[in-house]
């Protein structure tokens, strides 16, 4: 139909294993695994991702470290390289800026562009499509899989169908045909929470979704009943979110042993607040929402977020909320795994709420402008804050 949207998901194809195989012609062809050092069994991190061929013993991303070594204990285990995974995702997002201005990041290595006002000017749809798949090939030597469909959900369940290196298109003529049969878990927000439920009522498929009375669904799940119910008739509201720039800054650090001592953990959210506040400081940046990621022992993870009055990017006020945030699971007896900070809602200006400055704002700025210097002159382990020196467990 020539007046339905075009939504595209470009998804990398196992991104930083790719990259790693590609750099290393020697590691083609073989498991190669991101992430921790496994440490023959005993290392404490999960996998960031791994190759197809690493797939084929069962690891998958997010997975404990030490049971992809058990299952794969002659895999090439990388601890990866951040600097150049992000070389490699600024030149593939690039490339598909190149096809239109809307075009929306999820993550380094994915992300949608709606076509549908620019396809003509490259071909068609179709075309477009294999044109950008084909620029990435052969611009940076990695594949993407690709799916496009009149909506985003469509669209992402259509690029993970075809990898690895597929292009998949779905018309708004056969939008639901497609989704009929598919597991109910592919919807975006169906958790495994969710599903066991829908399986407790005999639902399985999207299909079986579409089938079902939309208030039932309504008195089982809440508003959300009836937004499932939508998204299996293949409807789906939300738009290509354009976004300018990076849209959040984050740093998470994995203990080596199962941490239980609060003190620890708040001197740890210290340190990732005041390495947080370097890069977005650096990217010149400021944010409103700030976050904390906690994984305990039992690799639950739990995450909470405060949006603030103003942008910041101090050190202070992203640790203040932080350590806020964190006292919900003080003197609970917890063991924590790992630790993260997160800022985002990110802007390239504070966004003074006043036209006057703030006295202790000026007075910071200056202060970290001042720390900036120091360790851009003579590196990050020049300069230290006390409580940090005297923390136990240091990164």
């Amino acid at each position: 139909m020539a007046d339905q949207k075009r939504i595209v998901h470009v998804d990398m194809d196992a991104f930083f294993a790719a990259v790693e195989q590609r750099d290393n012609p020697d590691l083609r062809g073989k498991p190669v695994i991101i992430g921790s050092d496994p440490k023959e069994g005993k290392g404490r991190g999960v996998v960031s991702t791994c190759s197809y061929e690493a797939r084929a013993f069962g690891i998958h991303s997010a997975m404990p470290i030490s049971e992809a070594w058990k299952r794969c204990p002659q895999g090439v285990y990388i601890s990866g390289n951040g600097h150049k995974y992000g070389e490699a995702s600024e030149q593939i997002m690039k490339i598909m800026s190149d096809f239109t201005p809307d075009m929306e990041p999820v993550s380094v290595d994915e992300a949608f562009l709606d076509i549908t006002g620019t396809a003509h000017l490259f071909g068609g749809a179709v075309e477009t499509c294999r044109m950008i798949k084909s620029r990435i090939r052969s611009e940076t030597g990695l594949t993407a899989s690709l799916g496009m469909a009149p909506i985003k959900m469509a669209a992402k369940i259509a690029s993970d169908y075809g990898k690895p290196d597929g292009l998949i298109i779905i018309d708004q003529a056969c939008l639901v045909d497609f989704l009929k049969p598919l597991n109910a878990g592919l919807i975006p927000g169906v958790g495994p929470k969710c599903r066991k439920t829908l399986e407790r009522l005999g639902i399985i498929t999207i299909g079986e979704i579409a089938d079902t009375d939309p208030e039932f669904l309504e008195k089982i799940f809440g508003k959300y009943g009836r937004h499932l119910w939508e998204l299996a008739h293949g409807r789906d509201p939300r738009k290509v979110h354009v976004v300018e720039g990076c849209s959040s800054v984050s740093k998470e650090h994995t203990f080596s042993q199962d941490q239980r001592d609060d003190q620890v953990a708040l001197a740890t959210l210290l340190q990732l607040s005041e390495e947080v506040s370097r890069r977005l400081r650096d990217k010149r940046l400021w944010g409103r929402t700030i976050s904390i990621k906690i994984r305990l022992a039992s690799f639950v993870t739990c995450t909470r977020s405060k949006t603030i009055h103003s942008r910041t990017n101090f050190t202070e006020t992203i640790y203040d909320v932080a350590r806020e945030l964190f006292q919900e699971f003080t003197g609970m007896n917890h063991s924590f795994r790992l630790l993260g900070v997160r800022v985002s809602e990110l802007g390239n200006s504070a966004i003074p709420q006043s036209l006057f400055i703030d006295r202790e704002d000026a007075r910071l700025e200056k202060m970290h402008n001042a720390l900036d210097s120091i360790r851009n002159r003579f590196g990050t382990g020049k300069i230290h804050r006390g409580r940090l020196i005297e923390c136990p467990e240091k990164k």
